[in-house]
């Protein structure tokens, strides 16, 4: 089994996931005792989110690099940023070390594909829908991507900092991201991309797939750990 480094903690509430679920996924596939072999680097979330809003990228690449240098250090064969939003930075943390990074959207990309969606909805922080590091490369596999009006926008924004990264799921913001959702499908989105590791969390349900980035990326790194 190769050795996973997780850079994790933004918000730890959805690093915790990836803990779960990629142990699981181990233990599935493995049978038997089997867990997963990983590190993981759980950063202090608050500079980071004060840096976003700073519109200071270049401060927490840095700092996110500083912490997949320290994994590549103690034994990590890849690395895996358990965040949608910071891997507007990911260039600057693949530059500081030699070891391979696990892109987040890379298996949302083999999910559409395999699932014939052509033309996805894209719902995250308002870094990841309003910026282009994410949905461009979307876009370079062929996916029509579509984000939500500005409203929305800050609704879902909102929804992840004041309350997801807080650890609480609200009823009313369960039933104001399905509204979302139901905007985007009549639009003609053929699935929802949940871009945010948290979303996830509020377990809607919509009449269009909503693919979790959260469990599609887990998944991958199993994945590598076992190829």
């Amino acid at each position: 089994m190769r050795r996973a480094g997780l850079i994790g903690g933004m918000s730890w509430e959805s690093t915790r996931t990836y803990y779960e679920l990629i142990n699981r996924e181990v233990t599935r596939r493995l049978g038997g005792h089997h867990s997963a072999d990983l590190l993981l680097a759980s950063v202090d979330f608050a500079p980071i989110e004060a840096w976003q809003r700073a519109a200071n990228w270049s401060a927490a690449g840095q700092h996110l690099a500083e912490a997949a240098v320290r994994l590549e250090g103690a034994g990590a064969d890849f690395l895996a940023l358990c965040t949608n939003t910071m891997h507007k930075v990911a260039s600057t943390i693949e530059a500081a070390v030699a070891i391979p990074l696990v892109h987040i959207a890379a298996p949302t990309i083999v999910a559409c594909r395999r699932s014939r969606h052509r033309r996805v909805g894209l719902l995250g922080t308002r870094f990841t829908m309003e910026d282009d590091f994410y949905r461009a490369r979307l876009e370079r596999a062929d996916l029509d991507v579509l984000v939500p009006d500005a409203n929305d926008r800050a609704t879902v924004h909102r929804i992840i900092y004041d309350e997801l990264c807080q650890g609480s799921v609200e009823p009313a913001s369960v039933a104001a991201l399905e509204a979302v959702v139901g905007r985007l499908s009549a639009q003609g989105a053929q699935a929802v991309v949940l871009g945010c590791t948290e979303l996830g969390m509020l377990g809607c349900q919509t009449a269009v797939p909503l693919l979790d980035t959260t469990v599609l990326h887990a998944a991958a790194v199993v994945d590598e750990m076992l190829a």
